[in-house]
């Protein structure tokens, strides 16, 4: 059999990341020969997670441009991105793959870039409902665009596009533990309800300042809560509470390990609408209510939340409404048991079980390697 070799670059945040490592370990599934090199970027988060996934690494001095683009410090930002180029085009001239892979983020324009230069064929996966700015740029000649939402055709060639959703974290799926187990996990009651609140590993100011203004009515609740703050935010929330006082049905925790239990203990879950996070929630069929961050890129969080509601699959409230809305908005939600059923019902239909399959044999293909 032909020996294989897979490129997958990209990273820059979990969202770019978790996509990338389900690939490769679905490829890794399919072909347990395959040599497989990730190339990121030097200081981003995949040079850590790539690794404890068990894949090797390569960084690249590639950063963003600063906004304004006319900044001074944007001519070293050009400079080092010719750099990585030269060097992704050094690196795959030496590892030989017959497939490259780009999942988004900065490393993948110089390593897909380079890989399209040397005739190596390239598969992009977009997660988002609006594309970003790496892939639109490496579209035209890539042979193949993995995509997770209908009307894509606006930012990518038609003939290129396949739907396949998002690749999600499998621990997420395999997780075996039940309700009252995942509950006892985080000592708290089988008998009332619980809502989980997330804002990602950093955290998410405005979802722990709706949390923070609205102690005493999660206090009076007769809701539990689970509350991820995100390490960023966790010392002065730790102060905050010291201050108040925590109420008792309210567990806080900087960093949750194990998703899969968070996610199996809740009833209802808040979080921002990244691709990655809403991919979950469709396939595990979690009622959700999205706060779409308005720092991203063309608002494209809100875009990934609004094809959920318009299908009835979720509800969203907006970044600057939360801090009234959303707290008493979940404790309404999560005691709403029809609701509750609707929008798990409703989600689960639009979850693509196989995604991480589906494009590592689209990745096969192309590499000639099935």
């Amino acid at each position: 059999m032909k020996e294989l070799r897979v490129v997958i670059s990209g990273g820059g945040t979990g969202g770019h990341i978790f996509p990338a490592v389900s690939i490769a370990n679905a490829v890794r599934e399919l072909r347990p020969d395959a040599k497989i090199l990730f190339v990121g970027a030097e200081g981003r988060m995949e040079m850590q997670r790539v690794p404890q996934a068990g894949y090797e690494i390569v960084g690249l001095p590639i950063r963003g441009f600063l906004r304004p683009l006319w900044k001074p410090g944007n001519i070293g930002v050009a400079l080092d991105y010719l750099k990585s180029k030269r060097m992704a085009k050094k690196l795959l001239r030496e590892f030989k793959p017959q497939v490259a892979v780009g999942v988004g983020g900065y490393a993948s324009s110089a390593a897909l870039g380079a890989a399209n230069s040397l005739g190596i064929p390239t598969l992009l996966q977009e997660q988002n409902g609006y594309a970003g700015l790496a892939n639109k740029k490496l579209a035209s000649k890539a042979a193949k665009i993995c995509v997770a939402y209908e009307g894509m055709e606006r930012f990518f060639p038609k003939d290129k596009i396949m739907m396949t959703g998002n690749p999600v974290r499998q621990s997420l799926l395999d997780t075996k533990i039940t309700r009252e187990e995942a509950l006892q996990s985080f000592g708290l009651q089988a008998d009332k309800r619980t809502v989980l609140l997330v804002g990602g590993s950093l955290g998410a100011r405005t979802i722990n300042e709706s949390v923070l203004q609205h102690l005493d009515e999660i206090r009076h609740s007769g809701v539990q809560f689970i509350w991820q703050t995100g390490k960023y935010y966790s010392a002065q929330i730790a102060e905050k509470l010291e201050q108040e006082g925590c109420p008792e049905n309210l567990v806080v925790s900087d960093f949750i390990a194990d998703m899969g239990a968070a996610y199996r203990a809740a009833d209802l879950v808040i979080s921002r609408a990244g691709a990655s996070s809403i991919s979950e929630f469709c396939l595990i069929g979690k009622a959700v209510i999205l706060v779409p961050s308005p720092n991203v890129a063309e608002d494209h969080q809100t875009k990934n939340a609004m094809a959920l509601v318009k299908n009835g699959a979720a509800l969203c409230v907006k970044d600057n409404e939360a801090a009234e809305k959303l707290i008493p908005m979940a404790v309404d939600v999560v005691n709403d048991a029809a609701l509750l059923e609707s929008l798990s019902e409703n989600v689960l239909k639009m979850g693509y079980p196989n995604s991480a399959k589906v494009i590592a044999k689209e990745v096969l293909k192309l590499a000639g390697a099935e």
